[in-house]
């Protein structure tokens, strides 16, 4: 007959909840898994699943379940998977940014719709960049990428830790900035020949009033801006692919980052 302890039920218990609560809070941050239009038992049995598998692997500190020392892991863990999925929050937020951006120039800023993923209006080029980014996230695996650095943090970042390098904070929060750089840059080509198409614009009215400058500024704007976009699309790809490297890059700096700085001697 087989008979199972208290300590081993506890073991294969701790063994498990750990690693499924880094898991889970990354799969709840995140922008693809965490998405509304994925069904909750399809996150928790995602999180599950590769939790069993990397539990035998996974070494797990001898800290009772129901205690403070345990509650406190499970927190670490938590913040370890939330920080994991705010890089790939920000890196998805560089896209919608450059759809806020052309629009504003485009004069389709005011196009806008209830995104249930974000819970805010989003502007429709910012909706379109954003699937597209999705779409080309999965075609370069990007998402098998991610599983396995988040199954390699075990190692980086073993649970137990204790506590974290508070500098890997700061690289989170400066990592924030890209949304605004990488953003811009896409979108400098759109909003830069716009901006001289306004200019002209305004020039013509300065020195024809006569002329009905808002009934031919807007089409304009407007059809340039959807031809500019028709070549913007032709090397999003590359542009693309270089942002995920640096994403993913950035991810296991921060994971190392987050490992606490050995006591001075």
């Amino acid at each position: 007959m087989v008979e199972v302890t208290f300590a081993q039920l506890h073991g294969w218990l701790v063994a498990f909840l750990w690693p499924f609560a880094r898991l889970t809070a990354f799969l709840a941050a995140s922008p693809l898994w965490g998405h509304s239009s994925v069904p909750n038992q399809a996150k928790v049995g995602l999180a599950a699943l590769v939790a069993i598998v990397i539990a035998p692997v996974v070494s797990v500190p001898d800290v009772p379940l129901a205690s403070w020392a345990g509650v406190g892991i499970l927190m670490e863990q938590m913040l370890i998977g939330i920080a994991i999925g705010l890089v790939m929050q920000v890196t998805f937020a560089v896209v919608q940014a450059t759809g806020e951006f052309i629009g504003l120039q485009m004069g389709l800023a005011f196009a806008t719709f209830f995104d249930p993923s974000s819970g805010t209006n989003m502007v429709v080029l910012s909706r379109y960049l954003y699937m597209v980014t999705l779409l080309m996230f999965l075609a370069f695996n990007g998402h098998l990428i991610v599983l396995e650095i988040l199954a390699t943090s075990f190692v980086t970042l073993p649970i137990g830790l204790g506590g974290f390098n508070a500098g890997a904070f700061e690289m989170l929060a400066r990592y924030g900035g890209t949304i605004f750089l990488s953003g811009m840059l896409l979108a400098l080509p759109l909003v830069g020949s716009l901006l001289i198409i306004n200019l002209a614009l305004g020039i013509l009215n300065r020195s024809a009033p006569q002329l009905t400058v808002f009934n031919i500024g807007f089409p304009t704007s407007l059809t340039v801006g959807l031809a500019l976009m028709m070549v913007l699309m032709t090397d999003i790809g590359r542009f693309l692919q270089g942002l995920f490297a640096n994403a993913l890059e950035f991810m296991r700096q921060l994971l190392e980052a987050l490992a606490p700085l050995p006591p001075a001697t």
